[in-house]
């Protein structure tokens, strides 16, 4: 059992939370789904940093604790072991912020959300930087020096996702699309598989559970994805 990669196809893998959920990663889908009694569209919106940014970097401090801990799980081994042997062909678009598929060894990554790890200013167009830090008050949060606080590299709801020119760039050579642990409900990412089954790519799905958009993948493949990505995309069937 194997997704057929050919020598002359583009692999385009979508990520989404199922993946890095099993590696440890917090998520806020479904029943339970909470941070402190907030709903993540509560914490992660510009209303919520205008009306109280000590609450969001409360919530994104917290999130990069918990992601410090976190270690790559097979099928993001497994996806950058692919990458090595298919180079340009493929590319990886992910919606998590986490930095666990650079941490695997994958190069060619569209993060679409943004990432944990960086911050920037809400005001000038100083680009996004390497930052790990926690703030946990008002007080400690950093100003640019353009006089703007330091905010999360996130696309938060109702921004507009990062990369789009380049993932829609690669949706136009994707002749195999593999969603791997999506809800199916966040667009634009959900209306992905509907651009390359019209071009009648091949469209495979990979996850714990099925997603609102399922019926649009001709391959359907519910389990684990640390168990199911090393089978199905094994690297001597490439």
């Amino acid at each position: 059992m194997a997704i057929d990669v050919g020598e002359s196809d583009f692999l385009f893998v979508l990520t989404g939370a199922g993946v890095s959920a099993e590696s440890g990663i917090p998520t806020f889908r479904g029943a339970g789904g909470l941070w402190e009694g907030y709903r993540i569209e509560e914490v992660a919106c510009p209303e919520a940093w205008e009306a109280d940014p000590e609450l969001v970097w409360k919530f994104y401090s917290w999130r990069r604790q918990k992601a410090l801990a976190c270690r790559p799980n097979p099928a993001h081994v497994a996806l950058a072991e692919v990458e090595k042997r298919l180079g340009e062909r493929m590319v990886i678009c992910t919606q998590n912020v986490d930095e666990l598929h650079e941490a695997a060894g994958s190069r060619r990554v569209l993060h679409m959300h943004g990432r944990l790890f960086q911050s920037r200013c809400e005001k000038c167009e100083r680009p996004p930087f390497p930052d790990t830090n926690s703030y946990e008050t008002l007080a400690a949060i950093p100003r640019c020096a353009c006089g703007g606080r330091i905010r999360p590299h996130i696309c938060w709801f109702g921004e507009v996702p990062f990369h789009m020119e380049e993932i829609f760039a690669a949706l136009g050579r994707t002749t195999v699309f593999v969603s791997i642990g999506t809800s199916g409900v966040v667009y634009p990412a959900a209306a992905f598989v509907q651009s390359v089954r019209a071009r009648c790519g091949k469209t495979v799905y990979i996850g714990l559970e099925a997603p609102e958009n399922l019926p649009l993948f001709a391959e359907r493949y519910l389990g684990k994805a640390g168990e199911l990505v090393p089978r199905l995309l094994a690297i001597s069937d490439l």
